[in-house]
């Protein structure tokens, strides 16, 4: 049963409050007894002004939609009521210019044009909930991957685009002030560490942003100015940017990040980063956007951003559970709290994004396409088409947000609160963390008859487990390894109910030593950085990297990269040879720029095969076929990768075996 100081909650509530946000709070709900518990603990460091934020650009859509959101106890209920109980304290909202097409149908991702805004803003001002109010610059999703000028900003040149963002974010913060809604802060551009509006040149973009600040200033010098970039994992990249912004004195208040514990740094390892930022800079710094799964379960047949494959995840392992998402509440929390006024808050992407209402897929797409309430519809296809045009559907983060798929509000939202008072709960077991078992070909299968599991007081035990016979595609345990090299989820329930995955692999006799770099002894290993530009190259515990295991060769580099990685097997049986090598990554450029190559060398002839890379956890798995053995036994596998600048990537699993 949870245990909180229900008074206590209710104080820190009422003292709760934000730059810019309006002088009363409402006192906090306590979760109903029936409730699962959390365990939270009570911060040292967290602040009342801290802003506890949530990014909800989606509800209007969602609510057009059927979605019922609802209070603690099941019933309707404003959900901008239920966050403000909850702890939180500030709403992000994005602007995108024109989302519609010429019939007037919405492009999806909640149809965030100015109107969806003010509605929002209004709602969020009857709870004294102020707004950061997120541009993008752009008709539809901006991100490191896109950052498409608005439509009828394309053919302008630097001077018309720079009045252009002017005129749209002083337009836009007027009509949203004039509605009632309480600004506090504003974004200019989203995600920005690629470009802005359809530039790519920094000192263009610095010129969009000074814009943006500019018309921003102009309306209230009390609403603060933030800058947003991400992929702060990258070493050097955010005080490059910072030296830049410094160089063409953009004006701005907050320089901001997102941070996803699965893809990022997760919040020790930000804190610092951040607070070298704010010492470079002078200015403010806060996390825009963060969240992190409670289920691997999907609410409406459209997959998941993080799914099942995520088996090791974040920093510290954090739970696939409400309890998990509590955790990394707390710790966003506390961790950039403990910065002091360095840091003004953080934010939670889209926790209201959940199912809409229908029995199957095509239900809801009908809703999706009619209200905009999936990630993107149809429609656009006049402005993305190439990848919204192509996958167009719902939402891939329900399993995300901290209601659950009928509306109802998860014990993780109270987390919001209860990081400044703490709470308890009856210990039991939360989360198995998921196994990995490699078999070769034609070898048995040994899954383990107990496995680890965290309690949700953070905690650990051992428990017995009974997986099922057949894998979730229906293959018996006894014939995985029957059907050549593949992978498998099977699953399991351990003591308590509590379920439980594995991910068996079945692989190839393969002669290769340590070919997924998890070994401590690399000395097998030849790695050459050919023109000395790598800024990182080198083996990385970051099983997010990896295909297998927890370890992969990772390469990053800020210019031009050259480098091999090979290893000479020897004692091989003369004979025919297969060699294969697993690859993904990014920021190479073009593939025609690209130079990867998998290459082979026995008894004098050189065997190559040409591959790239093409996104983060997009694996290729390029081969080399007809390798032939001669009475030396001897043959070189390796790979030889050029990349452009920022080019990054990871290489696993080597493979070289015989080719029947």
């Amino acid at each position: 049963m949870m245990k909180a100081n229900v008074a206590a909650v209710a104080a820190v509530f009422l003292a709760l409050s934000a730059t810019g946000c309006a002088k009363k709070a409402k006192v906090f709900t306590v979760i109903p007894k029936d409730n699962p518990g959390i365990f939270i603990q009570k911060s040292q460091s967290a602040r009342d002004d801290f802003i506890r934020g949530v990014d909800i650009s989606t509800v209007i859509a969602e609510e057009e939609s059927g979605v019922i959101y609802r209070d603690w106890n099941g019933n309707p209920q404003d959900i901008f009521k239920t966050l403000r109980e909850s702890g939180v304290n500030y709403i992000r909202v994005r602007i995108w210019n024109n989302p519609w097409d010429d019939s007037g149908n919405s492009f999806g991702g909640g149809h965030c044009d100015l109107e969806t805004a003010v509605k929002i803003g209004q709602r969020a001002a009857k709870y004294d909930l102020p707004l950061l109010v997120d541009f993008h610059y752009s008709d539809f999703w901006a991100d490191p991957n896109k950052q498409k000028a608005p439509r009828q900003w394309q053919d302008m040149e630097m001077p018309q685009k720079e009045e252009a963002v002017y005129k749209f974010t002083k337009a836009s913060l007027k009509k949203l002030i004039k509605s009632g809604a309480i600004v506090g802060m504003i974004q200019v551009g989203n995600e920005t560490t690629t470009g802005m509006a359809g530039e790519r040149n920094w000192m263009n973009v610095c010129k969009l942003m000074n814009a943006g600040s500019k018309a921003s200033r102009e309306i209230s010098k009390d609403i603060k100015v933030c800058v947003h970039f991400t992929n702060p994992e990258k070493a050097g990249e955010y005080e490059h940017i910072a030296d830049i912004l410094i160089h063409n004195k953009v004006d701005y208040d907050v320089f901001g990040t997102s941070d996803y514990p699965y893809w990022h740094l997760g919040t020790k390892n930000l804190a610092a980063l951040l607070n070298r930022i704010a010492d470079k800079t002078g200015k403010k710094v806060a996390v825009l956007e963060f969240s992190s799964p409670y289920t691997y379960g999907d609410g409406d047949d459209n997959g998941n951003s993080v799914s099942e494959d995520s088996y090791f995840y974040g920093e510290k392992n954090y739970s696939i559970s409400v309890q998990g998402q509590a955790d990394v509440i707390y710790d966003y929390i506390n961790d950039l709290s403990a910065l002091g006024d360095k840091c003004l808050g953080v934010f939670w992407w889209e926790p209201a994004w959940i199912p809409v209402p229908g029995n199957n897929r095509s239900e809801r797409e009908v809703l999706w396409e009619k209200h905009g309430s999936g990630w993107a519809s149809s429609y656009a296809s006049v402005y993305d088409p190439d990848d919204a045009g192509k996958y167009f559907g719902g939402s891939a983060w329900d399993n995300q947000a901290l209601f659950d798929f009928n509306g109802k509000p998860l014990a993780s939202l109270a987390a919001w609160g209860l990081a400044s008072v703490g709470a308890s709960a009856q210990v039991r077991p939360d989360f198995a963390q998921g196994v990995e078992v490699r078999a070769r070909l034609g070898e048995s299968v040994a899954l383990p008859q107990t496995v680890r599991v965290t309690n949700n007081d953070g905690s650990e035990a051992e428990v017995s487990v009974i997986w099922n016979k057949t894998s979730d595609d229906g293959v018996a345990i006894e014939k995985l390894t029957s059907f050549g090299p593949r992978d498998y989820k099977v699953h399991g329930t351990g003591d308590g109910g509590i379920p439980v995955l594995a991910r068996v692999s079945a692989i190839e006799l393969n002669y290769v030593e340590n070919p997924s770099f998890d070994e401590k002894d690399l000395s097998m290993w030849e790695i050459k950085d050919l023109n000395g530009n790598a800024n990182e190259l080198k083996v990385v515990e970051k099983a997010d990297d990896a295909k297998t295991g927890t370890k992969a060769l990772h390469w990053w580099s800020e210019k031009e990269v050259h480098f091999t990685v090979q290893q000479t097997v020897s004692g091989l049986k003369p004979g025919v040879y297969k060699a294969s090598v697993q690859i993904h990554g990014g920021d190479n450029g073009v593939r025609d720029k690209q130079n990867i190559f998998l290459f082979a060398s026995s008894g004098g002839k050189q065997y190559k095969v040409n591959t790239f890379t093409d996104g983060w956890r997009k694996f290729f798995n390029p081969s080399i076929e007809g390798i032939v053995v001669g009475s030396d036994g001897k043959c070189v596998i390796g790979a030889d990768v050029s990349g452009l600048k920022g080019s990054w990537g990871s290489l696993d699993d080597f493979v070289l075996t015989p080719q029947k």
